[in-house]
């Protein structure tokens, strides 16, 4: 796992929960309260492979995490997995789509990522080892994935520890709630705000989602 950390040896995935909000807890109040409020960071990967991967980050769009585990249920039987084989996926008609829940317009996302892949089939291997910047140069490529699904995949799927979602409106929202601030941050905000947060981003992003679930804003 890469850190983004120049001349840094990487760290496991155990080692970045660890240090990642002692980190944070130095470098901003508002992280430290948040860290004593929600307690250890218990982020981890998603067991799936990279293709299982972008096609539930793809059906997460827009809607809530219980109704995208609840149509990746569905989309999983429907193609006898986990995991979901490229092939298998191909097969499925318009109305089995739309059995398992699958709007139209992710419907041709979904399309349009295995006309991508036929054409580029060495796309996804490896991908965990790559750059954050060329992960997201490759994936933008495809019709309808956007610079959020990219950084779900990037943050749930191969835990890189420097993303911020910025398109993301649950971390706008706790940024404002939690940085007392009057609106919504801008991008231009939210990027000066999580200054403090590097190289730990995905961290602060996460401590931020989680804190939102509290009754209170922590500390």
């Amino acid at each position: 796992m890469s850190t983004n950390r120049q001349n840094a040896t990487p760290l496991t995935h155990t080692e970045l929960c660890r240090i990642a909000p002692r980190h944070l807890s130095r470098k901003c109040p508002v992280m430290k309260a948040l860290v004593k409020g929600v307690g250890p960071c218990t982020l981890v990967p998603k067991a799936e492979d990279p293709f299982t991967l972008l096609v539930n980050c793809v059906l997460s769009q827009q809607i809530s995490t219980k109704a995208a585990n609840s149509i990746a249920a569905r989309l999983a039987v429907a193609v006898k997995g986990p995991p979901i084989r490229h092939e298998a996926l191909a097969k499925l008609t318009e109305q089995e789509f739309q059995a398992c829940g699958i709007s139209g317009p992710k419907q041709r996302t979904l399309r349009a990522i295995l006309e991508h892949l036929s054409a580029n089939r060495k796309l996804l291997a490896d991908i965990a080892e790559r750059e954050d910047s060329e992960i997201r140069t490759s994936l933008t490529a495809i019709k309808g994935i956007g610079p959020w699904t990219v950084d779900m995949f990037l943050m749930f799927g191969i835990c890189k520890p420097n993303i911020l979602p910025v398109g993301d409106l649950g971390l706008r929202a706790g940024v404002k709630r939690f940085y007392e601030m009057k609106e919504l941050p801008t991008v231009a905000e939210l990027e000066a705000i999580a200054q403090k947060w590097q190289p730990y981003c995905t961290i602060g992003t996460w401590y931020i989602w989680q804190g939102l679930k509290l009754p209170v804003a922590a500390g």
